[in-house]
């Protein structure tokens, strides 16, 4: 089960425009995989998965390599971005935009 902190479920909510943010998984970067943040109503032929705090869905194919995971926002002098805590991950790319099961 994916979990949100309140500030990840507060920062999704304020882009959701209404609706679901979604999280999918794609093969690429230079690690293997990509997590790749949508609209749920952008992809409507996606079975998406029961929604998460009310905020966010999940394509299926995602739901097997992100299971147990801890999405948070975070805040930095440089920055804000989504940051995934993933357990399943095994290494990620420099950049941190990819990762490897």
């Amino acid at each position: 089960m994916v979990t949100l902190t309140e500030k990840a479920k507060d920062y999704l909510k304020s882009v959701s425009n209404g609706g679901y943010v979604s999280l999918g998984v794609k093969g690429g970067g230079c690690s293997g995989f990509q997590y790749v943040w949508d609209h749920a109503n952008n992809c409507p032929e996606i079975e998406w998965s029961k929604p998460i705090d009310d905020v966010l869905v999940l394509d299926p194919l995602a739901e097997l390599y992100i299971g147990d995971s801890t999405i948070d926002y975070v805040e930095e002098l440089g920055g804000a971005f989504l940051s995934i805590k993933n357990p399943m991950q095994k290494s990620s790319c420099g950049c941190g935009e990819s990762f490897s099961v």
